[in-house]
C-alpha cells in the first residue's frame, strides 16, 4: 500500500466515524468525557496510532495525516476530535523522548494514551540522583480519563523546562471540568505528590527536535527533523476547523430541509451567510495545511526555523482559528430560535469553537503581537 493510499484509507475511516461521534456528542457532554466506546472506535480504526512512531505501531504516515483526521472528526463531535488530536500528537511527542522511555510507554501496545498538563507554574521538579522528584497540581488535562500516563511540565525558565511522564497510578485526577464548551474533553486537574520521575522519562521541549535530535535519529521521519514546539498550535487548531465545518454542514442541512418544491426558499441573507462562513472555513483549512506542509518540507530539506518564521507559524494557526470563530458566529447569529435548543448541533458546535479559541496556544492577540514584534525588529 502506498503512502497516499494509506492516508486515503485513514481519512475514509475518520469520515465514516464522524456521524457516529455526532450521535454520541450529547452523551459526551453529559459524561464530561469522551465515551469509552468512542475511545475504542478511535483505536480500533487505527486513528490515534497515526501519531505513533512506526516501530511502535504507527501507520508509516506523518503528523499531517493526524491533523486531517482531527478536522474530519470535528464535524461530528468537537470534544472527541479535540481529545483525538492531542492523543495522536502526544504519541508523536513520545518519539522525541529517550528510547528507553518510548519502549516503556509502548510496552503495553500501540493503543497507549497519555494526557498532558503543561503550565509549568503548576508544580516543581527537584533534581535528585537519577531524575526528579515532582510535586504539583496542573489544570486542563484533556482526555485524562482514558489515559494510562500523565505528562506534566515544570521549570520556571525555558532553559530549565522539563516535560515529565508519570504513570497514571502515581497521579490523581481531580474532577474540576464544568465548562461552557468542549464539555466532553474531560479536561480535569492532575495532582502528583512527591513522585520520582527518572531522567529517561523527561525532555526539554524547547530543545527537542532542535538541538536534541533523538526523534530524528530513531525514526527518520520528517516531523522529527523540526522543533517539537513548532507543531503545538497546529495540533489544537486542527479540530477547530472541523467543528466550524460541522456548523457549515448543520446550517446548510437545516436550510435545505426548509426549501424545495412547494416550500419557501432559504432567505438570501442565509445564503450569503452560508457562503461567507464556508469560505472562511475553507480559508482556515488551506492556511493550516499549507503551514504544516511547509514545516514538513523544511524538515525534509534540513531547513532552519528562525524566530520570525516561528512567529509566523504561530500567527497562522491562531488566525485559522480566528476565521473559524468568525464563521461560527456568522452562522449561529442566523440560526434562529431553534439554534439554541439542546437537540440542535449548532449550539454545541458554537460553544466548542469558542471554548477551543480560549486555549493559550491559540490566543490571537498574543500571536499577533509576537509576530509584529519580530517583523518590526522590536526586542521581545
Amino acid at each position: 500500500m502506498t503512502a497516499i493510499t494509506a492516508r486515503d484509507a485513514v481519512l475514509e475511516r475518520a469520515r465514516a466515524l464522524a456521524p457516529v461521534l455526532a450521535q454520541r456528542a450529547a452523551q459526551a457532554e453529559r459524561l464530561r468525557q469522551v465515551p469509552a466506546e468512542s475511545v475504542q472506535d478511535l483505536l480500533t480504526a487505527g486513528l490515534v496510532q497515526v501519531g505513533n512512531p512506526e516501530r511502535f505501531g504507527g501507520a508509516g504516515l506523518d503528523i499531517d495525516t493526524a491533523f486531517a483526521v482531527a478536522d474530519e472528526l470535528g464535524r461530528g463531535c468537537g470534544s472527541t476530535a479535540w481529545c483525538y488530536s492531542v492523543w495522536a500528537a502526544h504519541n508523536w511527542w513520545l518519539g522525541h523522548f529517550p528510547e528507553q522511555c518510548q519502549e516503556e510507554y509502548f510496552a503495553a501496545g500501540p493503543d497507549t494514551l497519555f494526557s498532558s498538563a503543561l503550565n509549568p507554574a503548576g508544580g516543581t521538579a527537584e533534581r535528585v540522583a537519577g531524575g526528579y522528584r515532582v510535586t504539583g497540581r496542573w489544570t486542563f488535562s484533556s482526555g485524562c480519563d482514558a489515559a494510562s500516563w500523565f505528562m506534566v511540565a515544570c521549570g520556571p525558565r525555558s532553559d530549565e523546562r522539563r516535560w515529565l511522564l508519570v504513570p497514571r497510578a502515581e497521579g490523581e485526577i481531580v474532577d474540576t471540568w464544568h465548562a461552557a464548551g468542549l464539555r466532553g474533553t474531560g479536561s480535569k486537574d492532575i495532582v502528583v505528590r512527591d513522585v520520582f520521575v527518572p531522567e529517561h522519562r523527561t525532555i526539554n521541549p524547547n530543545t527537542a527536535g532542535d538541538t536534541d535530535r533523538t526523534g530524528w535519529e530513531l525514526h527518520k521521519r520528517a516531523s522529527y527533523a523540526v522543533p517539537l514546539k513548532v507543531f503545538l498550535e497546529y495540533a489544537v487548531s486542527a479540530p477547530v476547523i472541523g467543528m466550524a465545518q460541522g456548523m457549515v454542514d448543520a446550517f446548510a442541512a437545516r436550510a435545505r430541509r426548509g426549501s424545495g418544491p412547494n416550500r419557501t426558499a432559504a432567505p438570501v441573507a442565509q445564503q450569503l451567510r452560508l457562503a461567507e462562513a464556508a469560505a472562511e472555513v475553507d480559508a482556515a483549512r488551506t492556511l493550516h495545511r499549507a503551514a504544516v506542509r511547509d514545516i514538513l518540507d523544511r524538515g525534509e530539506q534540513g531547513g532552519s526555523f528562525p524566530a520570525l518564521d516561528r512567529a509566523r507559524l504561530v500567527r497562522d494557526a491562531s488566525f485559522a482559528v480566528r476565521l473559524c470563530v468568525q464563521a461560527a458566529n456568522r452562522l449561529y447569529d442566523a440560526s434562529g430560535a431553534r439554534g439554541i435548543m439542546d437537540a440542535e448541533p449548532m449550539q454545541r458546535l458554537h460553544r466548542d469553537v469558542h471554548a477551543a479559541s480560549h486555549h493559550a496556544a491559540l490566543n490571537w492577540d498574543t500571536a499577533a503581537e509576537q509576530f509584529g514584534r519580530h517583523a518590526l525588529g522590536i526586542e521581545a
